[in-house]
């Protein structure tokens, strides 16, 4: 039985129609991708199914006492509010309980003497309150959630990153427990690191999804079916991504040739009409009701959008040296941004400078292209450098100005790769329409500017492009395209992004941000990084393991492996690994009951609030601590045959 369904639904922007009598349903334990180009309703369709916006015609229909939580891809938080009333904005009446009840525990030790007696009278009703309420569930699940996504519950929502609100919503959305959780663009403004933590959570969360974005490596990882939204018309396909390309390819080759064959079968009883008297003598009616049926489909048939058509200028060729950094450092207020990095950066080279956010990726780029000196050490640049530059704010974007003047200022043409071409054409080769065109930019989505803000860039020649963040808010037809291009591309390239299928499909080289000011230059795109890093890591935790003499089971390790497989025989090291793991994963257990049966005590909160922030915390550690020792405990099963 469904959660929820989309009944015969309509839905119109102006005269265009974004919903045109479709269907949809979301299952439990589904996780469904909603995909398709920018601005054919995907968002609008997420937001009449979380009740913010009415469907035109249709029915929406849920399941008694379903709860639905939606996260929208730009959130709002009252000004002012600190991180735990934000988390727990979302819970209604409850919500300025708890609010209240968690300022007051978290005052009360630095409060006089002489106003503790009062203070601790209002904790007492508070407390009373909320259990009357059925609360103390909720604030026990805020804490653990807030230890869990990083963040300080007592820090100002204002004074966040685009990053960390992002994190916040997510948290309000899962703290209100619901049967259903919309996402929408859920990885923008997180770094890589987060994103695939995020990935983790939302795989063991027992929670339907429906999500919209733009990130390949996301999709493929959590969607059990992919939902596309083309032409007013929903299509379904059960499977990952990959899956879904291959059977998309196939139904839009189909497609074509239907139509094909409905316009031939069209222009021949168009000609039939039109011989009068020979098609009266016929008196086949049955024929005219055809071609008025066949004029109609024609008329009604929305053909697939066209594709953005992309081209850039390298120009005249650079020196052969871009750039080489000596024991270059970089500081800011204190803080150790690039600590002693060398490293060069030839004509040619696809770079991509990946890390998380504020680890210096900017600042990196900003070094390479001479915009800001180092601290120390020399930074050599070559010559002949025609830089065009990529800014994720959109800073080179005059709100007020219209399209046409933001590409070509006071001319109404531009020379791409030799070729003269009117800017009208030109912007309608990135999907603008004449009358688009003559639109004001503060009039464009978050797509459609960073649309622009390509046209603009390669509108003119450079031999080295610098793209911060192109991928945002891009949909996937552009963002395979503008990956297409950048292959092509004879120039050199400077890339940060967080779109692991985009550095991937790329870059030839990483940059990567290590933590405290050390970066590293690795050969190979974003995957070859990853699992090398992943390697490291698992070296330092073999190492880290304490070397304790236990008793070792030969015959247990003596054991055949299954039919088929191939053991490897574990060094006494790895046997002895793999004979503690089964006690430290059950002494974590222990103490992970332990501690949430305190933390669901409300006398917890009353004795000591800050012992119960230090217990949630302490939740979040073992929940990544189980899942370290049991993927250990699994990788060296099979290396013995038994998996």
């Amino acid at each position: 039985m469904p959660l929820l369904s989309v009944s015969n639904g309509c839905l119109a922007y102006g005269d265009v129609p974004l919903l045109d009598h479709v269907e949809f349903q979301i299952d439990p334990g589904e996780r469904v991708a909603l995909i398709g180009r920018n601005g054919t309703g995907k968002s609008s369709l997420l937001a009449a199914i979380a009740g913010l916006r009415p469907l035109d015609d249709g029915a929406l229909w849920q399941t008694p006492d379903l709860r639905v939580t939606y996260v929208a891809q730009e959130p709002e938080f009252d000004a002012g509010a600190s991180v735990f009333d934000a988390v727990v904005g979302g819970l209604g009446q409850q919500s300025r309980l708890l609010a209240a009840y968690h300022d007051l525990s978290h005052r009360l030790a630095d409060m006089p003497e002489a106003d503790r007696p009062s203070a601790l009278d209002e904790l007492a009703r508070l407390q009373h309150e909320l259990e009357a309420a059925d609360a103390w569930q909720q604030n026990a699940l805020a804490e653990r959630v807030i230890a869990e996504f990083h963040l300080d519950s007592d820090a100002c929502v204002d004074d966040l990153s685009g990053g960390q609100k992002k994190r916040v919503a997510l948290a309000r959305g899962l703290v209100s427990e619901p049967d259903v959780l919309l996402l929408d663009e859920p990885t923008n403004h997180l770094d890589i690191a987060a994103i695939d933590w995020l990935e983790n959570l939302l795989l063991v969360r027992n929670v339907a999804l429906l999500f919209i974005t733009h990130d390949r490596c996301f999709l493929d990882r959590l969607a059990t079916r992919i939902v596309e939204l083309d032409r007013g018309h929903l299509s379904s396909y059960p499977g990952s991504f990959t899956k879904y390309q291959e059977r998309k390819a196939q139904r839009l080759h189909e497609e074509s040739l239907e139509q094909e064959r409905a316009d031939k079968l069209l222009a021949q009883e168009e000609v039939w009409i039109r011989k009068g008297v020979e098609a009266r003598r016929t008196r086949a009616q049955f024929r005219v009701q055809r071609l008025d049926k066949l004029r109609a489909d024609r008329a009604a048939r929305r053909n697939q959008q066209g594709q953005v058509a992309m081209r850039v200028d390298a120009g005249e060729s650079s020196g052969a040296l871009v750039a080489d950094l000596i024991n270059v450092s970089k500081s800011y207020d204190g803080r150790k941004i690039i600590d002693d990095f060398s490293g060069r950066i030839m004509r040619g080279d696809r770079v991509g400078l990946i890390g998380p956010n504020g680890a210096g990726k900017t600042t990196m780029l900003r070094l390479i292209l001479g915009q800001i000196e180092p601290d120390s050490g020399t930074v050599r640049r070559g010559t002949k450098q025609q830089v065009a530059y990529f800014d994720q704010f959109r800073t080179a974007l005059d709100p007020e100005a219209p399209l046409h003047e933001v590409i070509s200022p006071g001319s109404d043409y531009v020379d791409v790769g030799g070729h003269r071409t009117h800017v009208m054409s030109y912007l309608g080769d990135f999907l603008f329409s004449p009358q688009r065109a003559r639109s004001p930019v503060k009039s464009l989505s978050g797509g459609e500017r960073n649309r622009l803000l390509l046209a603009r860039l390669f509108a003119r020649p450079a031999n080295i492009l610098v793209l911060d963040e192109p991928t945002n808010d891009l949909d996937i037809d552009t963002l395979e395209l503008l990956e297409s291009l950048l292959q092509d591309y004879h120039g050199t390239i400077l890339l940060v992004s967080h779109d692991r299928s985009f550095l991937d499909n790329v870059v030839t080289q990483v940059i990567a941000a290590e933590g405290d000011g050390q970066w590293r230059e690795f050969v190979g795109g974003y995957s070859d990084w990853a699992a090398w890093h992943a390697a490291q890591q698992k070296t330092v935790q073999v190492k880290s393991v304490p070397a304790k003499t236990v008793a070792v089971s030969v015959a247990k390790a003596a054991d055949a492996p299954a039919s088929g497989a191939r053991a490897t025989k574990l060094s006494y090291k790895e046997q002895q690994e793999l004979n503690e793991l089964p006690g430290r994963i059950e002494a974590l257990e222990t103490e992970q009951t332990t501690l949430m049966e305190k933390i669901n005590d409300p006398a917890t909160y009353a004795a000591d609030p800050a012992a119960a922030q230090t217990m949630g915390n302490r939740l979040a550690e073992i929940d990544e601590l189980l899942l370290s020792l049991l993927e250990r405990w699994e990788a060296l099963e099979a290396k013995t045959g038994k998996r």
